[in-house]
């Protein structure tokens, strides 16, 4: 008798909770539409509403790009793709190629972490939609170019200065609180103290 009396217990909750379902989902039909027409009339852009730390789509600063190919290696997916050259005679560094996969990205972050100038970054720009894979794959390099040689002092290029400053802020600033900040000591730990008996 007691199996009896559980199975309709069991047949009387499902349909209590289908209608409670059914309730919340009838209160919709009496409620006045409200649709956000998206993007065009908005009061604010989206990208402008959303947080600094953000991960949006990834994008490189070519002006500053060192071509230590940090990024391409802390990539866990190998979305990014980097070829340069290092000429002997001269020993500079020629980049030849800088490509971003968007559709194996999984917006981590790891690839602007290890970035010495801050060259690589996320934007607020989550829009990535298209017709073709190829136009998904962002080409930052189109004819060879020179890789960015910090100064052994402050920069001193009027051009590249604000790119520098702004990289190196997005660093000192994506650094999650409580971190210590590159070169910066550690604070002390409070001393231990022992609990009154």
């Amino acid at each position: 008798m007691g199996a009896a009396s559980e199975y309709f217990n069991n047949i009387k909750e499902a349909v209590l909770s289908i209608f409670e379902g059914m309730a919340v989902t009838g209160s919709h039909f009496m409620r006045k539409p409200y649709t956000v027409q998206y993007p065009d009339r908005t009061e604010t852009r989206v990208q402008d509403t959303l947080p600094f730390r953000y991960r949006g789509i990834l994008e490189v600063d070519l002006e500053i790009c060192t071509g230590c190919l940090a990024c391409e290696r802390a990539c866990p997916i190998d979305c990014i793709v980097i070829t340069a050259e290092k000429d002997q005679k001269t020993k500079v560094m020629t980049l030849l190629q800088f490509d971003i996969d968007i559709i194996k990205c999984m917006y981590c972050g790891l690839c602007s972490e290890p970035c010495p100038t801050g060259s690589i970054h996320h934007t607020t720009e989550f829009e990535g939609a298209d017709y073709s894979t190829e136009s998904m794959i962002r080409r930052f390099v189109k004819d060879p170019v020179l890789a960015y040689k910090p100064s052994k002092g402050p920069e001193t290029n009027p051009q590249i200065l604000p790119i520098l400053n702004r990289g190196l802020n997005y660093l000192s600033e994506y650094q999650v609180s409580g971190e210590p900040k590159p070169g910066s000591k550690p604070e002390p730990a409070p001393p231990a103290t022992t609990p009154e008996t």
